[in-house]
């Protein structure tokens, strides 16, 4: 499990995706999302502009992330 340290209430996805160096474009972060199965907490979501909370686990790629 990998940490990704935020400075701030939350994040969106697709912030999280260029902080965890999945993507490094905004373009490129859509099409990862129409790709890519991402879960957090369990629960499959794509939306780029979902927030993510201190706390959140964030898995894609086999990888588990936790924002902190």
């Amino acid at each position: 499990m990998k940490n990704i340290q935020i400075h701030d209430e939350y994040i969106t996805l697709g912030q999280f995706l260029k902080i965890a160096d999945l993507v490094s474009t905004g373009g490129e972060t859509k099409i990862f999302l129409m790709e890519n199965e991402i879960k957090v907490n369990d629960i499959p979501d794509n939306r780029r502009g979902k927030k993510l909370y201190k706390g959140d686990i964030v898995s894609v790629l086999g990888e588990t992330y936790t924002i902190c």
